[in-house]
């Protein structure tokens, strides 16, 4: 049906199969397995959408090279065959049916020796090529993998369940991990090369990707992704998981609704945007709502959300949109709430001067690996960016702009737990004054390693906000939730 000759009477199906002519210089080259011939055929491609893939029950088989000749010699058959502007017209599960129906009569023609175990793996793999990104089809299908860490061709590591494994994925050579690489940021308009070997960009369910790529990467290649998760996270799962008690969610709870000033700090991988996430379902239906973040992931359910996502320089060096830029921005939108995906320079400066002007909810994470060194790094990015303001001047706006600090953490058993939550109270002299609501202290571990810990009340009386639960009306629910919180630290 989609054969350019048919699938049978084709002499280069039957016969002896010639390499596919070089790809022009900007694409990369046809002779890998999993890399288009043409540019026009790339974007064809690219409009198919895979459909998802059952997770793999058996550990691959290290691939020999003689599999890999074998791949490139159908794949090559496979694109003189099939006709790609045609195929990126069905849905996903009918050009997978039509791309296996097509490899199978290759298969055959070509007499190669397979087993039923092997022309499946090879069916998948050129399937996942075609329409997707190849060897990391099936791992971005499973999920409960948390990160992908491709380290080269010859090295992928997973994380799952709070731990770092290896995985068995490989890919053929450090060519084919460049062409899936380039696939992933070309779909949100960015590329990675020589010129331009760093990038961030993100897949279409709204994975966060990073691709670094030689000469800055030595080893060829490094791809990282952060996968995003199909089910959104809730408080109440954060409770079942252990990573905060009923009692602390409900505080929480309570900080999102009242319209508390927020950051939220931690380290890499600790669940801040996730925590983040989560206190972003208690903000009212009917505020006007703007994100601002590198790359886009925030999953607002909100209905008056506007998304911002910065730009990177193009090939001349121009046109670059930075978050301070976007922050500005935004100012200028009518927003009710202002929440940045990650504050990493001077525009913590302007999302402090939203807070204190009239934006009270705005949000935003910060990497600390405490509250007190959350706040000094606020601080020390305001003088980053060339603010020549009395140090004083500075921890006056910080305490007055910031009213909660919650600090996640990621622990070495891999669980990851809320460990404090803070109050910004005031300054006393020079210094900003804090206080603990809630802190998380371990007290063991057990015979498998995992952590031992319970989140503790610091048996505070009123809490610092409880002027704005108690307009919001929420005063007897916060004091009902510190009031378990110290019950329980009693016991």
């Amino acid at each position: 049906m989609f054969g350019k000759r048919g699938n049978e009477g084709s002499g280069k199906v039957g016969g002896a199969i010639a390499p596919p002519p070089p790809a022009p210089a900007a694409a990369p080259a046809a002779s890998s397995p999993s890399i288009l011939v043409e540019p026009s055929r790339e974007s064809a491609r690219q409009q198919v959408t895979p459909p998802p893939m059952q997770t793999p029950q058996r550990k691959r088989p290290a691939r020999t090279d003689e599999y890999y000749d074998t791949k490139a010699q159908v794949f090559s058959a496979l694109i003189d065959t099939i006709d790609l502007s045609q195929l990126s017209k069905l849905d996903g599960e009918s050009a997978r049916e039509e791309i296996r129906d097509i490899v199978n009569d290759i298969i055959t023609i070509k007499n190669f020796a397979m087993s039923i175990s092997e022309q499946e793996e090879l069916l998948e793999d050129i399937c996942n090529d075609v329409l997707g990104y190849g060897p990391l089809e099936p791992l971005l299908a499973r999920d409960d993998i948390a990160d992908i860490m491709v380290n080269g061709a010859g090295q992928t590591f997973i994380e799952v369940g709070g731990k770092t494994i290896e995985s068995e994925i490989r890919f053929r050579d450090n060519a084919q991990l460049l062409s899936i690489c380039q696939r992933i940021v070309s779909q949100v308009g960015r590329r990675v090369d020589e010129s331009s070997p760093i990038c961030d960009a993100r897949l279409p369910d709204g994975s966060r990707v990073n691709v670094i790529v030689p000469p800055l990467s030595i080893d060829g290649p490094a791809l990282t992704i952060r996968k995003f998760k199909k089910d959104k996270l809730t408080l109440d799962q954060l409770v079942r998981f252990g990573a905060i008690t009923p009692e602390g969610a409900t505080v929480l709870q309570i900080i999102g609704r009242v319209r508390c000033n927020v950051v939220i700090s931690g380290g890499t991988g600790s669940g801040k945007t996730t925590l983040l996430n989560c206190l972003t379902n208690y903000i009212d239906r009917d505020e006007r709502v703007i994100t601002c973040e590198d790359t886009a992931e925030l999953q607002l359910q909100q209905p008056h959300v506007v998304r911002l996502e910065t730009r990177p320089p193009n090939i001349e060096g121009e046109g670059e949109i930075t978050m301070r830029d976007l922050v500005k921005n935004c100012l200028r939108m009518r927003p009710e709430r202002i929440i940045v995906g990650e504050v990493r320079g001077p525009e913590v400066f302007d999302l402090l001067q939203a807070m204190n002007t009239g934006h009270d909810g705005s949000m935003g994470t910060i990497h600390a690996n405490t509250p007190r060194e959350c706040l000094s790094r606020i601080e020390s990015m305001i003088a980053m960016g060339g603010f020549t303001l009395p140090a004083k001047t500075v921890r006056e706006i910080i305490s007055s702009s910031v009213d909660v600090v919650i600090q996640a953490a990621r622990l070495r058993d891999g669980s990851r737990r809320i460990t404090q939550i803070t109050e910004v109270i005031g300054m006393e002299g020079d210094v900003i004054i804090t206080q603990d609501l809630m802190r998380y202290e371990i007290d063991g571990e057990d015979a498998n390693g995992r952590l031992i810990g319970r989140h503790m009340s610091t048996g505070v009386g009123k809490p610092h906000f409880w002027d704005r639960a108690r307009y919001f009306n929420e005063e007897k629910r916060l004091a009902a939730a510190l009031d378990a919180m110290e019950a329980k630290t009693k016991e």
